[in-house]
């Protein structure tokens, strides 16, 4: 009992660490850090995509400079606005405000979806319809967010806050805040993994260094 509260409260002054050098750099993104490493899953030959949670848009752009057809929904209005302002127009991405929740998607139709840290702000059941979704041999890509629980989430932590730290600070003055909104986790990995393998049989899970983690899963 000891060592979980002592647990609880590294991991709560870690977390704590973390959002104040969010909120003092916010141009080094995470979830752009990663867009190489999703870029790499996306099917060859791959005609449609959807972007789940696209925020400003960065990533849906780069999906659709691949020549695909890409779909990116969001639930706050505002950000869909910022991506619009920032799309090419003819050739990028459609954008739509909606709730995934709530929005019926084509069954068997996109190669590759993509969600960055955006299923912690929604059930992770919602990983059914994106599996339905996709076509057969398609790829769901989720750059996820989770809550820390053990001592291993403790010590990537701490691996983690002096490397985050150093880029923040690299990359001070470059960039525009992101306006989506944050959430954080309520789900520890066992528990992802638990889900996926309920409802994403064969999926590929591993941890990465700035408090996230990548799921990915082929569709047979």
């Amino acid at each position: 009992m000891l060592t979980a509260c002592a647990s609880r409260l590294v991991a709560n002054l870690f977390l704590t660490f973390q959002r104040i050098w969010q909120s003092s750099f916010m141009a080094f993104d995470h979830n752009d850090h990663y867009h190489g490493m999703l870029l790499r899953l996306v099917p060859r030959e791959s005609r449609t995509a959807l972007d789940v949670g696209c925020g400003t848009g960065r990533f849906a752009l780069r999906l659709a400079q691949l020549g695909m057809e890409v779909d990116a929904v969001d639930l706050s209005a505002r950000v869909i606005e910022s991506a619009v302002a920032a799309s090419p127009g003819r050739g990028g991405p459609r954008f739509r405000c909606a709730d995934i929740t709530e929005t019926e998607l084509p069954k068997d139709h996109y190669d590759y979806i993509s969600c960055l840290a955006s299923i912690h702000h929604v059930p992770f059941g919602t990983v059914a319809t994106l599996r339905d979704a996709l076509a057969p041999g398609g790829m769901l890509a989720i750059l996820g967010c989770y809550r820390e629980s053990t001592p291993a989430d403790l010590a990537w932590s701490l691996a983690a806050i002096p490397v985050n730290a150093v880029a923040r600070l690299a990359m001070t003055g470059r960039g525009e805040p992101s306006p989506a909104p944050v959430a954080q986790s309520r789900m520890t990995l066992t528990e992802i993994r638990q889900e996926a393998d309920v409802l994403l049989p064969g999926f590929r899970l591993r941890r990465l260094l700035f408090w996230r983690y990548l799921l990915a899963y082929r569709k047979p």
